[in-house]
Order: structure tokens, then C-alpha cells, then sequence
């Protein structure tokens, strides 16, 4: 069954913050969401909408507010041929089969519709629609795509599952299984991990497993970002653990910044510029210098959207990685938006942190 995802609220369409806090909720507690639609408050198309997917064969989240939430009860019922009851100090359809507080669960035809009630600075309420299916996310590192679903199809084939193989940046593959059972996932990670012991990580998340790896060692990060300003580390502190691992992150967006907080030499950036591979160099340098760090990165680049030449184009960027016995600098060439560019060059160097450090981290 495919998960259908329904926002009713204009506060769900403007407050991205708000809306990505409830995503993430439900990304972490049910299987892939298939589609996602959203209609505002006033919208009179919603009633028609609504009958359609309650005759689906899919399943339904409607996540909605306090002020919406009795409409579309009421929507609903009218729907389904039923009435709205209260229950709990709550109305909700007569035939729902469960509910909590702000959360209740119906089954209609062959559909199951969970509705929720959330406004802003709430906890989110209880989800009551689970998959029936089990997951799992693992990440596979510098290995070609179709290498990798050569090497994954006939473990997935021993043991029922499928998968699906993304690309988060160049290097770096995230593969999303799914089975019915789940020991024919462990099975399988275990069995991808035997073929791929040093390309293979089997934490669903990458930067908690950095965090948990850094943590057992008492090992310490910290970065100097320029063109990502404090996008790194922000990807480690909006995760629990990073104060354990995190020195913290330098943000030297000015050639005086560079060479004042990181000893950048003067003469490196009149040379070869900011965004060089010496300047990442010296950059990466000067943070294990400030820092009681084992291990450091640095990110010098032009995201865009002007700024660039044609030499160093919108797009060209260059990170450090270094760990106390060496270093590593690369030259990238991402395309997008100026915040796409940013994104892809945080990631980029999460993937050199893991790759400098194989033993710890794999």
C-alpha cells in the first residue's frame, strides 16, 4: 500500500520549520512517503479530494489543526456515512478503531486514514498508522552505482527484500531497503557488509554514527567553513551527542578572518586565492592548531549566485580533511542553486572525514 501524506492548514504550506519538524516525525515512524499534497484552509476542492483517497486502496495521513481538525471529521463522516462522536473531549468518527489525544485511526473500504491535530510549539501526536513493512538505510562509499546493485541483487534475491540506490554526492550512495520480515534485512546488511567491509556503513544515519565511532574513541572534530557558513556544523549539532565530538566550527568568510583565526598565510591567499586547494589546506591546518581536534575539515568555494570567473566558475569548491598523521584536498565542481551548492559541499566533506579514517569509522 502506498502512504499518501494530506496537509489541511495554510500554517502547513508557509511555516517550513514547523512542517519539517512533523515530516521528520513521520519519516522516522512509518514506511516512504509516496505523495504529499497540500490544501489550504479555504480550499473547497478538499471534500472531493478526500472521498477519492478514502476509496483508494492506500494508506492516509491528514494532518490538520485545531482549528481545521472538526471540519475534517466532519468532511470525513459525510464521506463514510457516519457521524462524529466525542470522545475524550474530541470529535472524531464513530467508526474510528483508535485514537489518542489529538490522533485517531479509521479504517474505511480498504484504506486506513490517520488524522492527526497539530499547531505550532505542540509535541507532535501519537502516529497511529504503522507500516507493516520493516526498513533500513545503509550508505555504500566509492563504489559505482551499478556495481553495487550488481554486487546487492542476488543477496536481495536470498533474502526478499528490495532496495532502492540514491546518490547523496558523488562517492557517496544511500541505499533504502524494505521487507516484510526482518530478519531477511539483517540478513542482508550482514551478507552487503561481508562483500563490502570497508565501503559499507550500517548506521541508517551517517553523522549519529560519526558521533557514537568518535565517542568510543573520546575523539574530537572541529571545522573552518567559509562558503557553507556553519552548514557543517549544524548538519553534527542538530543531532544529540555532537557536544561529546564537536570542538566547534570557525567561520572565517574573510580573507583578514582566514588569516587572523587560522593562520591562513597572507601570501598563500594573494597567490592562489580563497577558494584554492593551498588555502583549504592551510585552513584545515589552522583548526587542528586551534583546536585539541583529532580530526578537521574545511570548505572554501563560491556557491553562488554571482561571484564566480572563468576560472573559478559558480560552483567550484575546495575541502580539506585532515586527521593527525594526514591530509586530504579536493577540488569539486557542483551545479544548483546557491544553497544546493552549500548542501553538496557539506556532505562532500562529511564523506572525506569517513574515508580518511577507514579503521574508525568502518
Amino acid at each position: 500500500m502506498k502512504l499518501h501524506l494530506i496537509f489541511i492548514g495554510n500554517k502547513f504550506v508557509y511555516n517550513r520549520s514547523f512542517k519539517e519538524y512533523i515530516l521528520r516525525n513521520i519519516e522516522n515512524a512509518s514506511e516512504f512517503i509516496d505523495s504529499i499534497t497540500y490544501f489550504k484552509s479555504s480550499d473547497n476542492s478538499l471534500f472531493l479530494y478526500l472521498e477519492e483517497q478514502l476509496n483508494s486502496k492506500d494508506n492516509i495521513i491528514i494532518v490538520t489543526s485545531k482549528q481545521n481538525f472538526p471540519t475534517v471529521g466532519k468532511l470525513i463522516c459525510t464521506a463514510t456515512s457516519d457521524n462524529q462522536v466525542l470522545k475524550d473531549g474530541m470529535l472524531i468518527p464513530q467508526k474510528a478503531s483508535l485514537f489518542e489525544e489529538r490522533s485517531y485511526l479509521l479504517e474505511y473500504s480498504e484504506s486506513v486514514v490517520n488524522v492527526m491535530q497539530i499547531d505550532e510549539n505542540e509535541k507532535m501526536p501519537q502516529i497511529l498508522l504503522r507500516s507493516k513493512k520493516t526498513k533500513a538505510t545503509v550508505h555504500v562509499f566509492n563504489e559505482e552505482r551499478d556495481s553495487l546493485v550488481s554486487i546487492l541483487t542476488p543477496i536481495a534475491q536470498t533474502y526478499e527484500v528490495s532496495f532502492d540506490v540514491t546518490l547523496e554526492v558523488e562517492g557517496w550512495l544511500r541505499v533504502d531497503i524494505s521487507s516484510n520480515r526482518y530478519g531477511d534485512i539483517s540478513n542482508f546488511i550482514q551478507g552487503s557488509k561481508n562483500l563490502l567491509p570497508r565501503k559499507l556503513i550500517t548506521s541508517s544515519s551517517i553523522v549519529p554514527h560519526i558521533i557514537e565511532r568518535l565517542t568510543q574513541k573520546n575523539k574530537k572534530v572541529s571545522f573552518a567553513e567559509s562558503c557553507t557558513g556553519g552548514l557543517l556544523s549544524y548538519y553534527f549539532t542538530k543531532n544529540n551527542g555532537a557536544s561529546n565530538i564537536l570542538e566547534g566550527s570557525l567561520i572565517t568568510y574573510s580573507n583578514a578572518l582566514k588569516e587572523n583565526w587560522l593562520a591562513v598565510s597572507h601570501a598563500t591567499l594573494e597567490e592562489f586565492g580563497a577558494v584554492s586547494s593551498e588555502v583549504v589546506c592551510e585552513m584545515s591546518d589552522g583548526a587542528m592548531n586551534v583546536s585539541s581536534a583529532d580530526y578537521t575539515l574545511s570548505i572554501s568555494g563560491i556557491a553562488g549566485d554571482g561571484g564566480g570567473t572563468p576560472e573559478k566558475p559558480v560552483g567550484t569548491v575546495y575541502i580539506s580533511a585532515r586527521s593527525k598523521t594526514e591530509h586530504k584536498e579536493e577540488h569539486l565542481q557542483f551545479e544548483g542553486d546557491r544553497n544546493y551548492v552549500q548542501q553538496q559541499s557539506a556532505l562532500y566533506a562529511i564523506k572525506m572525514l569517513l574515508l580518511i579514517d577507514k579503521e574508525t569509522f568502518f
